[in-house]
Formats: C-alpha cells, sequence, structure tokens
C-alpha cells in the first residue's frame, strides 16, 4: 500500500466510467486471474522439491503476492512505473504485464489443445485419436477462441466477467474435489491403462514409488521457481479491478486481495499435496494427463477434464484485459475509448497467442521461461523498485525497515530468476528433461 496525500476528492482515471462492480464479482475476478493453469503443474513441482520444501516456497511467494499497488491518482500499473522511472519505467512494466499474460493465455489455450481432443475423443467412445479434424487440437482451439474468448474479451468493462469468473471458479473447486477423491482410488504404484497390476507392484514398489518426500532437490527443481511464481502472479489485474470497484477505497481492495489470494492459496495447496500423493515421482507437468495413464475413459476424470476446460477458458478475457490496458497506455495514453482500437488489440492478442499455442510443443517450457522472467519482476522486482521510488526519502529514508525490506526483495527477484533461467538452460542443453513432461 503506497502512502499518499487525498484532498477528499474523488478522480476517476483512465476511464470514463465510475466502478460498478460489486465486492463478491471483484473477489470473483481476481480470484479467477491468480486461478488458472499453474494449479495442474503444482503437484509436479511437489514431486520435485517435497512436501515442506514446496510448502515453504510457496508461503514465501504468497507473502510477496498479498501486496496493494492502489496509489491514490493512479489506476494502471504502467502509471506506477510511469511515476517511479518516468518514461522508461512505464514502457517496462507495460512490456512486462503484456508478455507475462500472453504466456498465461498461451498456457490457458495450451490445455484447451491437448484436453479438448481427448475429452471429444472420450465422449465417442474412442480409445486413440483416429486422426479427424474434430480431434485436432489446433483446429479445436482456433474454433474455441472465435466462438468463446474473443466475444467476453469484446466486454468492454473487466466488471461483466465477474459472473463467468464465478462459474470457472466452480469449476475449479470440483476439480480439487475430485483430485481429493482419487487420491484414496487409484493404487500406488500407478498401473498404466491395459497393463497387469500385479506386475507392476512386483516391479516398482521396491524402488520406493511410493513413498511422499519431504525434501527433494533434483535438475527439475529448477522449475518450481517459476511454476509457483507463475501461480500467484494477479498484479496486473489488482489495478484494474479496482478502478472498476463499486466505492473503491484501499481497505476495500485490500480486503478483496486476501479473500481471493488466500483462497487460492488453500486451493493450491490441497491440488498439490493430494496429487502428488497419488502419483508420487510418476506426477507429470500436467495433472489430467496423468490421470489419463491410469484411465483414459474414466466418467469422473472425464468430467473434470470438461470443468477445467470451462475454466481455462473463461479465465483468458480477464487475463486479456490488462494486457489490451498496458497496450493502450504505451500507444494510445490520452485517447478517449474507442471500439475499433478495443476490438483490434484483442484480434492481434488473440491471433499471437493461437500461433504461439500451435507451435511451441511443451506447457512446461511455457510456465518456465514465462515463469523465470515476468513473474519474478512482478512479485518481487518491481513492486520493491517502485516503493524505493514513489515513497519520498524524506517520509522514509532509504535505511529505513521498510525500503530496505523492499530493496532485498527487489534482490531475490534477480537472484530467482537468474538460479532459475541457469537451470532451465543447462536441463535443456543436458536434454535431460523427464519422459512423460510433455504431450
Amino acid at each position: 500500500m503506497l502512502p499518499h496525500k487525498s484532498d477528499g476528492t474523488k478522480k476517476p482515471q483512465f476511464t470514463d466510467f465510475e466502478g460498478k462492480t460489486s465486492f463478491g464479482m471483484s473477489v470473483f475476478n481476481l480470484s479467477n486471474a491468480i486461478m488458472g493453469s499453474g494449479i495442474l503443474g503444482l503437484s509436479y513441482a511437489m514431486s520435485n522439491t517435497g512436501i515442506v520444501l514446496f510448502i515453504f516456497r510457496s508461503i514465501s511467494t504468497l507473502s510477496q503476492t498479498n501486496v496493494s499497488f492502489v496509489c491514490s491518482g493512479i489506476r494502471a500499473y504502467e502509471q506506477l512505473g510511469f511515476r517511479a522511472f518516468g518514461h522508461p519505467g512505464k514502457i517496462a512494466a507495460g512490456v512486462i504485464i503484456t508478455f507475462h499474460n500472453i504466456g498465461a493465455m498461451s498456457s490457458y489455450l495450451f490445455i484447451v489443445k491437448y484436453e479438448l481432443p481427448l475429452v471429444i475423443q472420450a465422449f465417442l467412445g474412442l480409445s486413440s485419436n483416429t486422426g479427424e479434424w474434430f480431434l485436432n487440437g489446433n483446429y479445436l482451439i482456433l474454433i474455441v477462441s472465435v466462438c468463446i474468448i474473443l466475444p467476453l474479451a469484446l466486454m468492454r468493462q473487466l466488471g461483466y466477467l465477474g459472473y463467468t469468473s464465478g462459474f470457472s471458479l466452480t469449476c475449479m473447486v470440483f476439480f480439487l474435489s475430485s483430485v481429493i477423491y482419487k487420491k484414496f482410488n487409484i493404487p500406488c504404484p500407478m498401473v498404466p491403462y491395459g497393463r497387469n497390476h500385479t506386475t507392476i507392484i512386483n516391479t516398482t514398489v521396491e524402488e520406493g514409488q511410493c513413498e511422499g518426500r519431504m525434501f527433494t532437490i533434483n535438475q527439475e527443481t529448477a522449475y518450481t521457481i517459476p511454476i509457483l511464481a507463475f501461480a500467484f502472479v494477479c498484479h496486473p489485474e489488482v489495478l484494474p479491478i479496482y478502478t472498476e470497484l463499486k466505492n473503491a477505497t484501499k481497505r476495500r481492495m485490500q480486503g478483496i486481495a486476501n479473500v481471493s489470494i488466500m483462497g487460492m492459496f488453500v486451493m493450491y495447496l490441497l491440488t498439490a499435496i493430494f496429487g502428488y500423493l497419488t502419483f508420487y515421482v510418476n506426477t507429470e507437468s500436467e495433472l489430467l494427463h496423468t490421470y489419463s495413464k491410469v484411465d483414459p475413459l474414466d466418467t469422473l476424470i472425464l468430467c473434470v477434464r470438461v470443468a477445467v476446460l470451462v475454466a481455462v477458458t473463461l479465465t483468458v478475457p480477464v487475463v486479456l484485459f490488462p494486457i489490451r490496458r498496458a497496450i493502450l497506455q504505451l500507444l494510445f495514453p490520452a485517447k478517449p475509448f474507442h471500439w475499433a482500437r478495443h476490438i483490434t488489440i484483442a484480434l492481434c492478442l488473440l491471433f499471437v497467442v493461437n500461433v504461439l499455442v500451435i507451435l511451441v510443443p511443451n506447457i512446461r517450457d511455457i510456465f518456465g521461461i514465462i515463469g523465470a522472467t515476468t513473474a519474478p519482476s512482478l512479485i518481487f522486482i518491481l513492486p520493491g523498485l517502485f516503493y524505493i521510488r514513489i515513497v519520498p526519502t524524506e517520509q522514509e529514508p532509504m535505511k529505513s525497515r521498510p525500503k530496505i525490506t523492499a530493496a532485498c526483495f527487489t534482490a531475490m527477484g534477480f537472484i530467482f530468476m537468474s538460479m532459475s533461467l541457469t537451470f532451465i538452460i543447462i536441463d535443456w542443453t543436458t536434454g535431460e528433461k523427464r519422459a512423460g513432461g510433455g504431450h
């Protein structure tokens, strides 16, 4: 929360309407912005850190995510950058938000690309992909983008998406419930579809594959920091949601942030623990893909796939709004709202994201690179730098505890970014990715 002076007047900026979104709808939108494809990679992260280390890292990330960037007179993240560093800061903030949210949108559509064909295949009673066009993920993401995502992305106000966000969260609660239920119904070691259970037990139980580990350090651990960071980032959505909040105050927005972030933290933690304790070392980077190895025609998992597909599809428009706002702030800062710009930016963004999803072969590559670069910037680096620069030294000297803490978190962000990128590059060059990490 940045300190400010108020003259008691309310001066909306960057919008031509007063906030009309209720507290509940704002919670739904922010929760939906946090919740997304990241939840599918958390069990994989836990399998490569151990339970204790995962919880420690989650809490560490959570403590830095629960920050409000609400500042009097500033209702766009890019304006914080401008106030702190002038035009270079504004450009840096806008570019980082754009790349991060494009990565998020790509990961959501990546799930649609790989899960929707399996759902259609299961509904048709097919045990394998027969090659028809409606089982081709590339065609399906184009159809979903045009028929569902684009109309929602053309909404003028983010608050209108509160109802779809609420439905999206309901789908993810169903996903969590199913993960918990399946923990007690899938035997360990995992029995791949069509193989004999006795043979699996004789060959794998002795290797300790059914033991939950408290601590694990391996080369794949490099992916856990970006996965966790990617899962909790919601900073670009905070100011747009605050802008449209009815009776907006810092305390009211902080309450929305607290409810949303803590709720998602509980869901994340339960999903990670029960998903990991179901498959242990066999957990893959996309949890639903692991379930399909047990029984690709399982009715409950089929329903879960549909729920997750609905959830991530309805999240894409929410994530698109901050990108469009960032582009407008960078290219048309003084221009009033215009439908042509509004529609054109949405079309261009969806085109770019669809191209990325069609060309990138592995969802973990998106999680790793985007999470290792833009997520630490949004969680650690930029907030720390903005706080140091914006808060006057007369009010808080550089040697004060808040500014020293901000400087430490900024340094921590650079360390996390460097470590993660280094290990990811080493992983790529040595070719030691786990089999099954992709699709």
